[in-house]
Protein backbone atom coordinates (compact mmCIF):
# COMPACT_ATOMS: atom_id res chain seq x y z
CA UNK A 1 0.00 0.00 0.00
CA UNK A 2 1.48 3.44 0.78
CA UNK A 3 1.32 5.30 -2.18
CA UNK A 4 -0.69 3.45 -5.02
CA UNK A 5 1.88 2.03 -7.19
CA UNK A 6 -0.41 3.13 -10.26
CA UNK A 7 0.31 6.54 -9.50
CA UNK A 8 3.71 7.46 -8.71
CA UNK A 9 5.82 8.04 -12.21
CA UNK A 10 9.29 7.83 -10.33
CA UNK A 11 8.46 4.50 -8.37
CA UNK A 12 9.83 2.31 -12.15
CA UNK A 13 6.35 1.77 -12.99
CA UNK A 14 5.48 -0.01 -16.61
CA UNK A 15 4.62 2.47 -19.40
CA UNK A 16 1.05 1.77 -19.35
CA UNK A 17 0.96 2.67 -15.16
CA UNK A 18 3.41 5.68 -15.51
CA UNK A 19 0.93 7.24 -18.28
CA UNK A 20 -2.38 7.74 -16.10
CA UNK A 21 -3.94 4.55 -17.23
CA UNK A 22 -6.88 4.23 -15.90
CA UNK A 23 -7.71 7.78 -17.23
CA UNK A 24 -5.71 7.50 -20.80
CA UNK A 25 -7.60 6.79 -23.50
CA UNK A 26 -5.60 7.20 -27.62
CA UNK A 27 -7.27 8.30 -30.44
CA UNK A 28 -6.81 6.03 -33.59
CA UNK A 29 -5.07 3.75 -31.65
CA UNK A 30 -7.30 0.99 -30.30
CA UNK A 31 -10.53 1.43 -32.30
CA UNK A 32 -12.21 -0.58 -30.48
CA UNK A 33 -15.21 -2.74 -31.06
CA UNK A 34 -18.55 -2.94 -28.64
CA UNK A 35 -21.37 -5.37 -28.47
CA UNK A 36 -24.22 -5.82 -25.97
CA UNK A 37 -25.51 -8.97 -25.49
CA UNK A 38 -29.34 -9.46 -25.23
CA UNK A 39 -28.75 -10.02 -21.21
CA UNK A 40 -26.64 -7.06 -20.58
CA UNK A 41 -23.04 -8.09 -20.95
CA UNK A 42 -21.15 -5.06 -22.76
CA UNK A 43 -18.36 -6.97 -25.14
CA UNK A 44 -15.66 -4.84 -26.50
CA UNK A 45 -13.03 -6.23 -28.71
CA UNK A 46 -9.36 -4.39 -29.13
CA UNK A 47 -7.79 -6.06 -31.81
CA UNK A 48 -4.14 -6.88 -32.06
CA UNK A 49 -2.97 -9.54 -34.56
CA UNK A 50 0.74 -8.96 -34.70
CA UNK A 51 1.03 -11.84 -31.78
CA UNK A 52 -1.43 -15.08 -31.51
CA UNK A 53 -2.18 -14.16 -27.92
CA UNK A 54 -5.15 -12.81 -26.27
CA UNK A 55 -5.97 -10.65 -22.96
CA UNK A 56 -9.62 -11.73 -21.70
CA UNK A 57 -11.12 -9.33 -18.66
CA UNK A 58 -14.09 -9.83 -17.13
CA UNK A 59 -15.17 -6.49 -14.99
CA UNK A 60 -18.00 -6.67 -12.65
CA UNK A 61 -19.27 -2.99 -11.74
CA UNK A 62 -19.43 -3.63 -7.88
CA UNK A 63 -16.17 -2.78 -5.47
CA UNK A 64 -15.30 -1.79 -1.73
CA UNK A 65 -17.83 1.39 -1.86
CA UNK A 66 -20.63 -1.01 -2.39
CA UNK A 67 -20.16 -2.73 0.42
CA UNK A 68 -22.36 -2.58 4.04
CA UNK A 69 -21.41 -0.83 6.73
CA UNK A 70 -19.50 -3.10 8.92
CA UNK A 71 -18.96 -5.83 5.73
CA UNK A 72 -15.46 -3.71 4.73
CA UNK A 73 -13.25 -5.81 2.53
CA UNK A 74 -16.03 -8.21 1.07
CA UNK A 75 -15.21 -7.39 -2.05
CA UNK A 76 -11.55 -8.18 -2.01
CA UNK A 77 -12.84 -11.51 -0.13
CA UNK A 78 -14.62 -12.76 -3.01
CA UNK A 79 -12.07 -11.70 -5.27
CA UNK A 80 -10.18 -14.75 -3.78
CA UNK A 81 -13.15 -16.84 -3.55
CA UNK A 82 -14.03 -17.00 -6.77
CA UNK A 83 -10.57 -18.97 -7.21
CA UNK A 84 -11.84 -21.50 -4.96
CA UNK A 85 -14.43 -23.18 -7.47
CA UNK A 86 -17.73 -24.32 -9.40
CA UNK A 87 -20.29 -27.08 -9.39
CA UNK A 88 -18.03 -27.66 -12.65
CA UNK A 89 -14.69 -26.71 -11.70
CA UNK A 90 -12.82 -28.20 -8.37
CA UNK A 91 -11.22 -26.18 -5.58
CA UNK A 92 -8.07 -24.09 -6.63
CA UNK A 93 -8.14 -26.01 -10.15
CA UNK A 94 -8.76 -22.29 -12.03
CA UNK A 95 -5.52 -21.02 -12.27
CA UNK A 96 -3.91 -24.60 -12.66
CA UNK A 97 -6.39 -25.23 -16.03
CA UNK A 98 -5.15 -21.47 -17.21
CA UNK A 99 -1.56 -23.18 -16.48
CA UNK A 100 -2.17 -26.24 -18.38
CA UNK A 101 -3.40 -23.95 -21.62
CA UNK A 102 -0.29 -22.40 -21.39
CA UNK A 103 -1.55 -18.75 -19.91
CA UNK A 104 -1.37 -17.28 -16.60
CA UNK A 105 -4.13 -15.20 -14.63
CA UNK A 106 -5.03 -12.61 -11.85
CA UNK A 107 -7.93 -10.24 -10.20
CA UNK A 108 -7.62 -7.32 -8.57
CA UNK A 109 -10.36 -5.15 -6.73
CA UNK A 110 -10.76 -1.63 -6.48
CA UNK A 111 -12.71 1.14 -4.52
CA UNK A 112 -15.04 1.04 -7.74
CA UNK A 113 -14.88 -2.77 -9.42
CA UNK A 114 -13.61 -6.12 -9.15
CA UNK A 115 -11.70 -7.46 -12.54
CA UNK A 116 -10.15 -11.21 -13.24
CA UNK A 117 -8.21 -11.74 -16.32
CA UNK A 118 -6.56 -14.25 -18.50
CA UNK A 119 -3.57 -14.04 -20.34
CA UNK A 120 -3.62 -16.97 -22.97
CA UNK A 121 -3.04 -18.36 -26.65
CA UNK A 122 -5.73 -16.90 -28.90
CA UNK A 123 -6.93 -20.55 -29.60
CA UNK A 124 -7.74 -20.77 -26.06
CA UNK A 125 -10.10 -18.00 -25.76
CA UNK A 126 -13.52 -19.71 -25.96
CA UNK A 127 -12.10 -22.27 -22.81
CA UNK A 128 -11.22 -18.83 -20.90
CA UNK A 129 -14.67 -17.31 -21.60
CA UNK A 130 -16.44 -20.66 -20.82
CA UNK A 131 -14.79 -20.75 -17.35
CA UNK A 132 -14.89 -17.44 -16.61
CA UNK A 133 -19.08 -17.83 -17.09
CA UNK A 134 -19.03 -20.93 -15.32
CA UNK A 135 -17.42 -18.58 -12.24
CA UNK A 136 -20.15 -15.76 -12.91
CA UNK A 137 -23.21 -18.56 -12.06
CA UNK A 138 -21.72 -21.64 -10.48
CA UNK A 139 -19.41 -20.54 -7.75
CA UNK A 140 -19.52 -23.23 -4.49
CA UNK A 141 -17.47 -23.54 -1.69
CA UNK A 142 -18.12 -24.77 1.47
CA UNK A 143 -17.48 -23.11 4.89
CA UNK A 144 -14.13 -24.74 5.92
CA UNK A 145 -12.61 -23.04 2.55
CA UNK A 146 -14.19 -19.58 3.16
CA UNK A 147 -12.51 -19.47 6.43
CA UNK A 148 -8.95 -20.75 5.07
CA UNK A 149 -9.48 -18.48 2.24
CA UNK A 150 -10.19 -15.56 5.27
CA UNK A 151 -6.97 -16.46 6.94
CA UNK A 152 -5.18 -15.65 3.61
CA UNK A 153 -7.02 -12.52 2.81
CA UNK A 154 -5.44 -11.39 6.70
CA UNK A 155 -2.23 -12.67 6.37
CA UNK A 156 -2.49 -10.42 3.34
CA UNK A 157 -3.77 -7.14 5.25
CA UNK A 158 -0.76 -8.16 7.68
CA UNK A 159 1.89 -7.76 5.05
CA UNK A 160 0.48 -5.10 3.34
CA UNK A 161 -0.27 -2.84 6.28
CA UNK A 162 0.35 -4.15 9.72
CA UNK A 163 3.98 -4.73 8.61
CA UNK A 164 4.33 -1.88 6.95
CA UNK A 165 4.79 1.58 8.52
CA UNK A 166 3.81 3.12 5.19
CA UNK A 167 0.87 1.30 4.67
CA UNK A 168 -0.45 2.04 8.17
CA UNK A 169 0.09 5.84 7.69
CA UNK A 170 -1.31 5.72 3.63
CA UNK A 171 -4.50 3.68 5.45
CA UNK A 172 -5.20 6.53 7.98
CA UNK A 173 -4.25 9.12 5.72
CA UNK A 174 -6.96 8.13 2.95
CA UNK A 175 -9.42 7.59 5.92
CA UNK A 176 -8.80 11.04 6.99
CA UNK A 177 -8.76 12.71 3.41
CA UNK A 178 -12.65 11.61 3.20
CA UNK A 179 -15.20 12.82 5.62
CA UNK A 180 -18.06 10.88 4.95
CA UNK A 181 -17.24 9.05 1.43
CA UNK A 182 -17.01 4.79 1.35
CA UNK A 183 -13.51 5.73 -0.49
CA UNK A 184 -12.22 6.89 3.19
CA UNK A 185 -12.51 2.65 3.93
CA UNK A 186 -9.35 -0.04 2.28
CA UNK A 187 -10.30 -2.11 0.13
CA UNK A 188 -8.97 -4.41 1.68
CA UNK A 189 -10.82 -4.37 4.70
CA UNK A 190 -10.48 -3.01 8.25
CA UNK A 191 -8.78 -6.16 10.24
CA UNK A 192 -11.94 -6.64 13.08
CA UNK A 193 -14.41 -6.31 10.28
CA UNK A 194 -12.39 -8.57 7.88
CA UNK A 195 -12.39 -11.14 10.27
CA UNK A 196 -15.94 -11.61 10.88
CA UNK A 197 -16.72 -12.30 7.27
CA UNK A 198 -18.30 -15.53 6.86
CA UNK A 199 -19.21 -17.89 3.41
CA UNK A 200 -22.97 -16.22 3.77
CA UNK A 201 -21.62 -12.49 3.44
CA UNK A 202 -19.74 -13.64 0.29
CA UNK A 203 -22.24 -15.83 -1.08
CA UNK A 204 -24.70 -13.22 -0.56
CA UNK A 205 -22.04 -10.30 -2.08
CA UNK A 206 -21.95 -12.43 -4.93
CA UNK A 207 -25.67 -13.22 -5.80
CA UNK A 208 -26.28 -9.56 -5.48
CA UNK A 209 -23.70 -8.03 -8.34
CA UNK A 210 -22.25 -10.92 -10.24
CA UNK A 211 -24.69 -10.75 -13.11
CA UNK A 212 -23.92 -10.28 -17.28
CA UNK A 213 -26.09 -6.93 -16.69
CA UNK A 214 -23.46 -6.26 -14.45
CA UNK A 215 -20.09 -7.17 -16.55
CA UNK A 216 -18.40 -5.60 -18.86
CA UNK A 217 -15.64 -7.90 -20.97
CA UNK A 218 -12.66 -7.30 -22.61
CA UNK A 219 -10.72 -8.46 -25.16
CA UNK A 220 -7.42 -7.21 -26.34
CA UNK A 221 -5.11 -9.11 -28.96
CA UNK A 222 -5.76 -11.80 -32.08
CA UNK A 223 -8.94 -12.08 -32.59
CA UNK A 224 -11.70 -10.71 -34.42
CA UNK A 225 -14.35 -8.56 -33.21
CA UNK A 226 -17.25 -10.84 -35.13
CA UNK A 227 -15.61 -14.57 -33.71
CA UNK A 228 -15.50 -13.06 -30.37
CA UNK A 229 -18.96 -12.15 -30.24
CA UNK A 230 -19.90 -15.90 -31.17
CA UNK A 231 -17.42 -17.27 -28.64
CA UNK A 232 -19.40 -14.53 -25.93
CA UNK A 233 -23.09 -16.02 -27.19
CA UNK A 234 -22.30 -19.26 -26.74
CA UNK A 235 -20.60 -18.55 -23.29
CA UNK A 236 -21.97 -15.39 -21.51
CA UNK A 237 -25.26 -15.39 -23.93
CA UNK A 238 -26.42 -18.48 -21.85
CA UNK A 239 -26.83 -16.69 -18.41
CA UNK A 240 -30.32 -14.92 -18.02
CA UNK A 241 -29.45 -11.16 -16.60
CA UNK A 242 -30.67 -10.56 -12.92
CA UNK A 243 -32.02 -7.63 -10.85
CA UNK A 244 -29.56 -4.94 -9.67
CA UNK A 245 -29.97 -2.78 -6.90
CA UNK A 246 -29.71 0.90 -7.48
CA UNK A 247 -26.19 1.82 -6.91
CA UNK A 248 -26.06 4.43 -3.73
CA UNK A 249 -25.24 7.62 -4.44
CA UNK A 250 -22.51 9.69 -2.14
CA UNK A 251 -22.04 12.93 -1.32
CA UNK A 252 -18.89 14.16 0.64
CA UNK A 253 -19.76 17.32 3.07
CA UNK A 254 -18.10 20.42 2.49
CA UNK A 255 -14.53 20.35 3.52
CA UNK A 256 -13.62 23.08 5.59
CA UNK A 257 -10.51 22.47 6.99
CA UNK A 258 -6.48 20.70 6.47
CA UNK A 259 -6.63 17.09 8.03
CA UNK A 260 -3.31 15.87 9.29
CA UNK A 261 -1.67 12.51 10.23
CA UNK A 262 1.25 11.88 12.14
CA UNK A 263 2.19 7.94 12.33
CA UNK A 264 5.55 7.40 14.75
CA UNK A 265 7.21 3.58 14.69
CA UNK A 266 10.03 1.67 15.49
CA UNK A 267 10.39 0.36 12.49
CA UNK A 268 10.72 3.34 10.42
CA UNK A 269 14.32 4.21 9.22
CA UNK A 270 13.11 6.86 6.93
CA UNK A 271 11.34 10.16 7.52
CA UNK A 272 8.45 10.46 4.32
CA UNK A 273 5.64 12.87 3.49
CA UNK A 274 2.87 12.12 2.01
CA UNK A 275 -0.50 14.66 0.96
CA UNK A 276 -3.69 13.61 -0.70
CA UNK A 277 -5.69 15.80 -2.20
CA UNK A 278 -9.52 15.61 -2.99
CA UNK A 279 -9.44 15.51 -6.59
CA UNK A 280 -11.91 15.53 -9.90
CA UNK A 281 -12.61 12.28 -11.39
CA UNK A 282 -13.24 11.64 -15.50
CA UNK A 283 -16.56 12.85 -16.29
CA UNK A 284 -17.88 12.63 -19.68
CA UNK A 285 -16.94 16.19 -21.52
CA UNK A 286 -15.40 17.78 -17.97
CA UNK A 287 -12.57 19.69 -19.05
CA UNK A 288 -10.84 19.71 -15.38
CA UNK A 289 -9.19 16.23 -15.33
CA UNK A 290 -7.58 16.46 -18.88
CA UNK A 291 -5.49 19.76 -17.38
CA UNK A 292 -4.60 17.76 -14.07
CA UNK A 293 -3.05 15.11 -16.44
CA UNK A 294 -1.17 17.94 -17.92
CA UNK A 295 -0.18 19.43 -14.77
CA UNK A 296 0.76 16.30 -13.31
CA UNK A 297 3.56 15.54 -16.43
CA UNK A 298 4.86 18.73 -15.63
CA UNK A 299 4.88 18.85 -11.83
CA UNK A 300 5.57 14.80 -11.42
CA UNK A 301 8.22 12.68 -11.98
CA UNK A 302 12.09 13.09 -11.93
CA UNK A 303 12.01 15.47 -14.74
CA UNK A 304 8.89 17.15 -13.12
CA UNK A 305 9.48 20.98 -11.45
CA UNK A 306 8.35 19.38 -7.58
CA UNK A 307 11.59 17.62 -8.07
CA UNK A 308 13.93 20.06 -9.52
CA UNK A 309 12.29 22.96 -6.98
CA UNK A 310 13.22 20.28 -4.08
CA UNK A 311 16.09 17.52 -4.97
CA UNK A 312 18.02 19.82 -7.19
CA UNK A 313 17.58 23.78 -6.16
CA UNK A 314 16.45 23.59 -2.55
CA UNK A 315 18.18 20.52 -1.69
CA UNK A 316 15.78 19.23 0.89
CA UNK A 317 14.76 16.40 -0.08
CA UNK A 318 16.24 12.93 -1.49
CA UNK A 319 12.95 12.12 -3.62
CA UNK A 320 9.61 14.23 -4.67
CA UNK A 321 6.97 13.98 -7.21
CA UNK A 322 3.34 14.57 -7.61
CA UNK A 323 0.43 12.03 -9.04
CA UNK A 324 -3.14 12.89 -10.63
CA UNK A 325 -5.26 9.34 -10.98
CA UNK A 326 -8.51 10.48 -12.71
CA UNK A 327 -9.89 7.09 -12.50
CA UNK A 328 -12.80 6.50 -9.95
CA UNK A 329 -16.60 6.61 -9.93
CA UNK A 330 -17.23 9.44 -7.89
CA UNK A 331 -13.37 11.04 -6.94
CA UNK A 332 -10.18 11.07 -8.62
CA UNK A 333 -6.88 11.04 -6.65
CA UNK A 334 -4.02 13.65 -6.29
CA UNK A 335 -0.72 14.05 -3.87
CA UNK A 336 2.58 15.01 -3.36
CA UNK A 337 4.79 12.46 -1.50
CA UNK A 338 8.98 13.70 -0.43
CA UNK A 339 11.75 12.26 1.37
CA UNK A 340 13.71 14.73 3.28
CA UNK A 341 17.69 14.57 3.11
CA UNK A 342 19.33 13.50 5.97
CA UNK A 343 19.34 16.54 8.84
CA UNK A 344 16.03 18.01 6.99
CA UNK A 345 13.24 18.07 8.92
CA UNK A 346 9.63 17.24 7.88
CA UNK A 347 8.52 20.77 9.10
CA UNK A 348 10.75 21.94 6.76
CA UNK A 349 9.81 20.06 4.04
CA UNK A 350 6.28 20.71 4.28
CA UNK A 351 7.06 24.72 3.92
CA UNK A 352 9.38 24.04 1.14
CA UNK A 353 6.36 22.07 -0.48
CA UNK A 354 4.30 24.43 0.33
CA UNK A 355 6.26 27.40 -1.19
CA UNK A 356 6.33 25.44 -4.47
CA UNK A 357 3.11 25.42 -4.05
CA UNK A 358 2.08 29.20 -3.56
CA UNK A 359 4.72 30.00 -6.15
CA UNK A 360 2.70 27.99 -8.78
CA UNK A 361 -1.02 29.76 -7.86
CA UNK A 362 0.77 33.13 -7.84
CA UNK A 363 2.73 32.99 -11.66
CA UNK A 364 1.32 29.99 -12.89
CA UNK A 365 3.05 27.70 -14.99
CA UNK A 366 4.87 28.44 -18.39
CA UNK A 367 3.25 28.43 -21.65
CA UNK A 368 6.41 26.50 -23.27
CA UNK A 369 5.94 23.69 -20.29
CA UNK A 370 2.26 22.92 -20.91
CA UNK A 371 2.68 22.49 -24.48
CA UNK A 372 5.95 20.05 -23.80
CA UNK A 373 3.88 18.05 -21.42
CA UNK A 374 1.07 17.90 -23.90
CA UNK A 375 3.73 16.38 -26.81
CA UNK A 376 5.07 14.67 -24.36
CA UNK A 377 1.57 13.01 -23.22
CA UNK A 378 0.71 12.33 -27.10
CA UNK A 379 4.04 11.08 -27.52
CA UNK A 380 4.08 8.46 -24.65
CA UNK A 381 0.15 7.58 -26.23
CA UNK A 382 1.85 5.82 -29.39
CA UNK A 383 3.46 3.29 -27.74
CA UNK A 384 0.33 2.32 -25.50
CA UNK A 385 -0.75 -0.62 -28.02
CA UNK A 386 2.35 -1.81 -27.60
CA UNK A 387 1.23 -3.84 -24.54
CA UNK A 388 -0.99 -6.90 -24.49
CA UNK A 389 -2.93 -6.31 -21.86
CA UNK A 390 -2.63 -2.39 -21.44
CA UNK A 391 -5.58 -1.55 -24.09
CA UNK A 392 -7.73 -4.08 -22.20
CA UNK A 393 -7.30 -2.30 -18.79
CA UNK A 394 -7.08 1.26 -20.13
CA UNK A 395 -10.48 0.64 -21.92
CA UNK A 396 -11.79 -1.56 -18.96
CA UNK A 397 -11.05 0.89 -16.38
CA UNK A 398 -12.55 3.71 -18.32
CA UNK A 399 -15.89 2.13 -19.42
CA UNK A 400 -16.44 0.53 -15.85
CA UNK A 401 -16.38 3.90 -13.98
CA UNK A 402 -18.69 5.64 -16.37
CA UNK A 403 -16.77 6.90 -19.52
CA UNK A 404 -17.31 5.79 -23.03
CA UNK A 405 -15.60 4.48 -26.12
CA UNK A 406 -15.94 8.16 -27.50
CA UNK A 407 -13.95 9.63 -24.54
CA UNK A 408 -11.62 6.95 -24.62
CA UNK A 409 -10.80 7.32 -28.28
CA UNK A 410 -11.20 11.20 -27.88
CA UNK A 411 -8.50 11.43 -25.46
CA UNK A 412 -5.57 12.80 -27.32
CA UNK A 413 -7.76 15.57 -29.26
CA UNK A 414 -8.91 16.64 -25.56
CA UNK A 415 -5.24 17.04 -24.28
CA UNK A 416 -4.27 18.48 -27.47
CA UNK A 417 -7.16 21.37 -26.84
CA UNK A 418 -5.74 21.96 -22.86
CA UNK A 419 -5.02 25.32 -22.68
CA UNK A 420 -2.39 26.94 -20.02
CA UNK A 421 -4.96 29.03 -18.47
CA UNK A 422 -6.86 25.57 -17.83
CA UNK A 423 -4.12 24.28 -16.36
CA UNK A 424 -3.86 27.16 -13.82
CA UNK A 425 -6.71 27.07 -12.99
CA UNK A 426 -6.93 23.70 -12.53
CA UNK A 427 -4.11 23.92 -10.13
CA UNK A 428 -5.86 26.49 -8.20
CA UNK A 429 -8.79 23.85 -7.76
CA UNK A 430 -6.38 21.32 -6.49
CA UNK A 431 -4.13 23.05 -4.28
CA UNK A 432 -6.70 23.34 -1.53
CA UNK A 433 -5.84 22.80 2.12
CA UNK A 434 -8.52 22.30 3.53
CA UNK A 435 -9.07 19.97 0.66
CA UNK A 436 -6.12 17.62 1.41
CA UNK A 437 -5.11 15.76 4.26
CA UNK A 438 -0.98 15.73 4.80
CA UNK A 439 0.79 12.29 6.63
CA UNK A 440 4.29 12.38 8.15
CA UNK A 441 5.75 8.92 8.95
CA UNK A 442 8.56 9.57 11.37
CA UNK A 443 11.34 7.11 13.55
CA UNK A 444 10.10 6.39 17.10
CA UNK A 445 12.59 5.61 19.68
CA UNK A 446 11.98 2.08 21.80
CA UNK A 447 11.45 2.17 25.21
CA UNK A 448 14.31 1.12 27.28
Amino acid sequence: MGIPSNRVKSFALTLFFAINTANLAFAEVFKPTRFVLENGLELVVIEDHRRPVVAHFIYYRVGSMDEDPGKTGLAHFLEHLMFKGTANIESGAFSSLVTKYGGRDNAFTSKDHTAYFQVVSSDKLGEMMEMEADRMTNLSFDDAIARSELAVVLEERLSRVENRPAGILYETLNAALYLSHPYRRPVIGWKPEVSALTRADAMKFYRTWYKPNNAIVVISGDVRPEDALALAKVSYGKIPSGSLPSKQIFHEPEHTSPRRVIHEDTRVRQSSLQRLYLAPAYNGQAREPYALDVLAEVLGGETGAIYKALVIQAKKALNATFWYDGSGRDFGSSGIYALPLPGISLDTLEKEIQEVIEDLLQNGIAETEVEAAKNRLLAEAIFARDSLEGPARIVGDSLINGSTIDDVEAWPTRIQAVTKLEVDKAAKSLFRLERSATGWLIPKTASP
